[in-house]
């Protein structure tokens, strides 16, 4: 991509696991990039603030509504429920591309807090929408997630499976996404590309998610719990697959009257409109168990578990069929879990050590 057709992305949840290996990625491989996060207290402020600095941002200058910007990287700090601040981003900086990851996370949170997930992720992303539909994109792609599938045990979960029976806010809120944004494509031709991530992993990871939960309780020698007796299985994907599958799909939105939807035979995937939904998974699902030992051993040390029930909002497996995006992009995750875990275990120990120090 040269100086002339260099392209400028938004990208929500900068501050965020994707977002950050996002930036990075988009950066290195010369795109203008502009992020927005609120910076909010779900997880540790702290390891947020930590990704910035790795972004070259000075943080002690970060402000409300202030865009903070070094070379072909800036941030800003907004709320995507600040719909007039928002618009007026959107206005002053003529985005290309927009890449939403911002949300509110977690399936055991909903539980406690469901209300954050209208605002964050509902709220939040009709502001997205509206925005792109003022200062038109050439594509929109979101985050959705694995959730969406509920509570189907037809696996390995595609595209097509019925979406109808979540089991959480969570889900429900990355379902009505999805529909929201065919609705969009619908009404004002925004193309939009729909994302259903699986379990991802890897260094710079959140603190409430099982693999950091799991390494941080075997360094302190502190016991941990694992769910549903251990008797669960996850499709774990690498953040690098991720963020890399992301940018090839960037300049490939979908296209207007797509032969391969017929209306007598709808399908969620595709449609007539500009919009498509994909699946993006290791397609190599691991048992929990498998995943534990693999910590343990990049640790060099045993775990201290606890066995529990399933959880409310849990489901026992994931499993991606990624032949769509496969064929689409002409890549898929195709990082070993060990080594995934190593780049964790390696970053994690790195940060406490920092941490240490300060």
């Amino acid at each position: 991509m040269n100086k002339i057709d260099k392209k400028k992305v938004l990208i929500t949840g900068m501050a965020g696991f994707i977002g950050h290996h996002l930036a990075k990625l988009l950066v290195a491989s010369n795109y203008e990039v502009v992020g927005l996060d609120n910076i909010n207290d779900y997880y540790d402020q702290n390891l947020k603030l930590a990704r910035l600095r790795d972004l070259g941002f000075d943080t002690t200058k970060i402000e409300y509504n202030t865009l903070l910007k070094i070379e072909n990287n800036a941030f800003i700090k907004l709320d995507l429920t600040d719909l007039e601040n928002i618009k007026q981003l959107f206005k002053e900086q003529q985005f290309d591309l927009v890449v939403n990851l911002a949300a509110q996370a977690g399936v055991r949170y909903s539980l406690e807090n469901p209300h954050s997930y209208v605002d964050s992720n509902i709220t939040g992303f009709l502001n997205i929408l509206e925005s792109c539909r003022a200062f038109p994109v050439e594509h929109l792609v979101f985050a959705s997630s694995s959730s969406v599938y509920g509570l189907s045990e037809d696996i390995p979960f595609q595209e097509d499976n019925c979406t109808d029976h979540p089991l959480a806010m969570y889900a429900a809120s990355k379902k009505a996404n999805e529909m929201m944004a065919h609705s969009y494509a619908n009404l004002y031709n925004i193309p939009c590309t729909g994302l259903r991530f699986f379990t991802v992993y890897g260094p710079w990871g959140r603190p409430d998610m099982a693999l950091h939960i799991f390494t941080k309780a075997i360094v302190e020698n502190k016991e941990f719990e694992v769910f549903n007796n251990g008797n669960m299985s996850r499709d774990f994907t690498y953040v690098a697959d991720i963020v890399e599958s992301i940018k090839r799909l960037l300049p490939k939105p979908p296209k207007e009257n797509n032969q391969e939807f017929n209306p007598q035979k709808p399908i969620p995937s595709k449609s007539s409109k500009r919009y498509q939904l994909f699946n993006i998974g290791n397609n190599s699902p691991v048992a929990l168990m498998d995943y534990v030992k693999a910590v343990e051993k990049a640790l060099g040390k045993k775990g201290k578990i606890i066995f529990k029930p399933m959880q409310p909002g849990d489901v026992k497996s994931t499993y991606a069929n990624v032949e769509n995006l496969f064929n689409y992009i002409g890549f898929k995750p195709q990082t070993k879990l060990e080594d995934g875990i190593k780049a964790f275990v390696d970053k994690y120990l790195e940060l406490e050590n920092v941490k240490g120090e300060e």
